[in-house]
């Protein structure tokens, strides 16, 4: 099983309420490189404000607070010429963010940049303020994505398209120059209703669950790609699988009062970052160990850690030895 870590680039994740500056993630991605991650993950988000109610997953952010994250792509660029092995991506690209076509050129630059490290995580986005904010539209979020597919997957195998939908045309339109690997980079997408896990069983290279704590609620994800499998008639044992987990190391240190919510119970610990909660396993490394060679015996071939505590580069170097554990 391959471990990514996710790079905490929003306002907050490092401590205080504050940025990460881009010399403390360069630091993060250094090491995260050296202790032997497989890959680095961005996620890609534009801001975070209160979410409608209803919304799943929810932000409850107070009213008028609005908490901010670094552009993805552009860490992602910065991350790949700081480093030389690991693979990178975004976890996920909101397809409805960017014109598909330009997504897939960004994509096969990135890949021409990474010298072939990049995986190109796709998905349609939830988080509605964001969209409001910058002037994007929200509804048919789903129909916006299929198009979108539409246009970025050929260009990225073929190197050419011609499309004309309903929300995106790109006519006679090529990929050129193109990046290192003759068909494009691998397609992660991140799906959870009935039409996206189709969408995922027809053109991802590899499915991704988004964050789960348990190989209970994995196994039924990775079941219901099944069943979106045989709908589309692909084999599902061509689609990797894919997921991510929030863990907090048990190391005895302090913990701001702020930032971790109450003690931890059956082994799950809450955490709050300006009014939004985030569940992470918590436990000793033996604990951890074993919560992800849970994911691995549930059909995980890949999954992203977001270690929430202790944060930064302490808990990259509390989490290494969980890395060679895994290896061996």
């Amino acid at each position: 099983m391959k471990l990514g870590m996710m790079l905490p680039v929003g306002s907050g994740a490092l401590g205080g309420n504050r940025p990460p500056r881009w010399r403390e993630l360069r630091e993060l991605v250094a090491l995260a490189e050296a202790v032997g991650f497989d890959t680095l993950m961005v996620p890609d988000h534009l801001l975070f404000r209160r979410s409608p109610p209803g919304q799943v997953p929810a932000m409850e952010l107070p009213a008028g607070k609005t908490r901010g994250i670094w552009e993805a792509w552009s860490i992602l660029s910065a991350a790949a010429e700081a480093t030389r092995r690991i693979h990178l991506g975004p976890l996920m690209a909101c397809a409805s963010f960017r014109n598909p076509a330009l997504l897939a050129k960004m994509a096969s630059t990135l890949d021409e940049i990474s010298d072939g490290r990049l995986i190109l995580g796709l998905g349609a986005g939830w988080h509605q303020p964001e969209y409001e904010a910058y002037g994007f539209p929200f509804p048919d979020r789903v129909s916006r994505f299929e198009e979108a597919l539409r246009i970025i997957v050929p260009l990225l195998r073929e190197g050419r398209v011609d499309f004309q939908g309903k929300y995106y045309q790109a006519r006679d339109c090529e990929l050129q120059p193109r990046g290192p690997r003759p068909a494009g980079p691998p397609i992660m997408i991140g799906a959870q209703g009935p039409r996206m896990l189709r969408l995922a069983a027809r053109y991802a290279d590899t499915y991704d669950t988004d964050y789960q704590l348990g190989p209970d609620a994995l196994a039924q994800r990775y079941a219901a790609l099944d069943a979106a499998c045989a709908e589309v008639g692909r084999d599902p044992k061509s689609i990797a699988r894919s997921a991510g987990t929030r863990v907090a190391l048990a190391t005895g240190d302090a913990v701001d009062p702020a930032w971790q919510v109450g003690a931890p119970r059956h082994g799950i610990a809450e955490f709050a970052l300006d009014g939004a909660r985030f569940p992470a396993r918590h436990g000793t490394p033996d604990e951890i160990l074993a919560h992800l060679r849970s994911f691995e015996a549930a059909g995980a071939g890949h999954v992203t850690v977001n270690i929430v505590d202790p944060p930064g580069l302490r808990g990259i170097e509390r989490f290494a030895p969980l890395i060679a554990a895994l290896r061996r």
